[in-house]
């Protein structure tokens, strides 16, 4: 056996912790598996095949940084830097390696390996590296060379917000408070943009200034009447008297982790999900207690898919900490995705019993309920979160219009149509609500000039939403304006071809204009469709009905209208 196996075999065994056994699968079965995995989201099956193939490929760049991608995402910093450090021997360029190389050394304290690395452009980036590089001469205790980084990388362009903002963290680090407060408020390096962690910062700064009225009156400017639990118990400290501790960033360590998640957060809406949990994954692994990082990380798990993965790290969030509510609902969520409403209701119903005074846990529980058609249980959620509410009515329409949907759903119009016009009072024009209030009058066959005026409203502000398309369609059909229902339902189609209902529609519409064979194809499909995926909102047996007899005898059956062009005066 030559070195170079030996190499190899050692490499697989440090990723995997398996012991050391010879797989026989072949290295392209294992590239090809870890590829498949790395493609649908699957880290913790691409790195076991990764580390498969390497065993016999080692020098393979693309396995090694795919590789590398993997451990990242996984949160295995030691697995990642030693695939980096495999790929920095073979002189391999490699941005990916370069991160968990960094991550690395800045956990690790090594400022000089780190600084010889930005200098000799094997870091991050243009955005992080001056960044990363000031921090680093911080870690070495040269301050005066830390600021006048931090200032070089201020007067590049669209990285000042960043830039002095992490000035401000490293001048409350070392303990100059005062120069700290001065880069928040503005009066020097300022305007500074207010962000949540940069509010909690200079928060904790005033604090240590014994400013705590300041502190308060810049805590209520940001948050107004309703903030977050984390918030209300840093104002009710502030309001105690209390000196807080500056906790945010206590070093040259937690800068580095804060470089990585600020731009991580910064990028989430312009690069791709994989990139984005590399930086937040870095922020994590650097340090551990950054909650922020970790609640993002399991949010973006959760959004690709990876609920294994994103429940724990859900769980990594203390108990004790403010912010455990919003991991237990990521928890509870993750559990409804996976069509297990009960054990998502019990999570939701026991954090409701810990956190009876948190709105946000009454509205996520209505949620859940009404998802799975409890509405009664819904709608007394929904009034228990109503009745917490302290903010400014306006913030509450979304719950106001969630609890109406219930109330509908229960046959309880009177109560919902007020809902909805008290939901469209706080928001106004919202096209959900005005689409959902005039489809629903549309249905039951009332107001139906005002529920078309709505629904144009609604389309005017969301013209490519099929659901609302539909509804204008629907509700000109109603109206008996069939040729002009025509091309709106068939927009609706084309927006949601899958969907049942809109097809439903559809058909009934070519069946009012004469196109008999096309209605019937219509009715067939969203048969079909409803197979598949079946919808509360159709009756299958009437549309075989239909079928059977035609619309017109239907409706005849259902003692209904009968199909009535509108006549020219409208």
């Amino acid at each position: 056996m030559n070195s170079r196996t030996i190499s190899a075999l050692a490499l697989a065994v440090l990723l995997q912790g398996l012991p050391l056994t010879v797989t026989a699968q072949e290295p392209s079965g294992s590239y090809l598996a870890a590829r498949q995995a790395r493609y649908t989201g699957d880290f913790t099956a691409a790195a076991q095949y990764y580390a498969q193939a390497l065993a016999k490929d080692p020098s393979n760049p693309v396995m090694l940084e795919d590789a590398t991608i993997a451990y990242l995402a996984l949160g295995q910093l030691d697995r990642a830097v030693a695939v980096a450090r495999k790929m920095e021997a073979d002189g391999l360029d490699s941005q990916v390696a370069r991160i968990a190389l960094i991550a690395k050394e800045a956990r690790d304290g090594s400022w000089d390996a780190l600084l010889s690395r930005i200098e000799g452009e094997r870091g991050v980036g243009n955005i992080a590296d001056g960044l990363l590089d000031a921090w680093a001469l911080l870690g070495k205790g040269d301050m005066s060379a830390a600021l006048d980084r931090f200032d070089a990388v201020a007067e590049e362009r669209g990285l000042r917000s960043f830039a002095i903002y992490h000035k401000a963290l490293a001048l409350a680090s070392v303990g100059d408070f005062e120069g700290a407060d001065k880069v928040f408020s503005g009066e020097a390096d300022g305007p500074l943009q207010r962000t949540r962690r940069g509010v909690i910062a200079w928060a904790q700064v005033l604090s240590q200034l014994d400013a705590q009225a300041r502190a308060i009156t810049v805590i209520d400017d940001t948050f107004g009447s309703n903030p977050d639990p984390e918030i209300v118990h840093l104002r009710a400290a502030l309001a105690n008297g209390e000196r807080l501790p500056f906790e945010l960033v206590m070093g040259a360590s937690d800068g580095v982790a804060e470089v990585f998640y600020s731009l991580g957060q910064a990028l989430r809406q312009e690069a791709n999900d994989d990139f984005i949990l590399l930086y937040l994954r870095v922020a994590e692994m650097i340090k551990p207690d950054h909650i922020d990082a970790v609640l993002m990380v399991a949010e973006l798990l959760e959004q690709m898919g990876r609920y294994d993965l994103s429940t724990d790290a859900y769980k990594r969030v203390p108990r004790e900490h403010p912010s455990f509510y919003l991991a237990e609902m990521g928890r509870s969520d993750i559990l409804r995705r996976r069509d297990k409403s009960d054990a998502a209701a019990e999570v939701l119903e026991q954090l409701a019993q810990t956190n009876p005074d948190l709105p946000q846990v009454h509205v996520a529980l209505g949620d859940l309920y009404r998802g799975s058609e409890n509405f009664a249980a819904a709608v007394a959620a929904y009034d228990k979160a109503i009745a917490l509410y302290k903010a400014r009515a306006e913030d509450q329409w979304f719950v106001i219009y969630a609890r109406a949907i219930s109330l509908e759903r229960l046959d309880m119009w009177p109560e919902a149509e007020a809902g909805f016009r008290r939901a469209l009072e706080l928001n106004p024009d919202h096209p959900q609500v005005l689409n959902y209030l005039g489809y629903t009058m549309v249905e039951k066959q009332i107001n139906l000039d005002e529920a078309l005026q709505m629904i144009e409203r609604a389309v005017a502000a969301e013209p490519e939403s099929g659901y609302i398309v539909d509804s204008l369609g629907w509700v000109l059909y109603r109206l008996g304006r069939y040729d002009e229902a025509v091309d709106h339902m068939e927009r609706a189609a084309e927006l949601m071809a899958t969907d049942p209902v809109v097809n439903d529609h559809l058909g009934d519409v070519f069946w009012a204009v004469g196109r008999r064979v096309e209605a019937r194809f219509q009715w067939k499909r969203a048969l079909s469709l409803n197979e598949s995926e079946p919808s509360p909102d159709l009756s299958p047996d009437r549309v075989r009905r239909k079928l059977d007899v035609g619309l017109d005898e239907v409706l005849k059956e259902e003692g209904a209208a009968p199909l009535q062009v509108v006549n020219d005066g409208g």
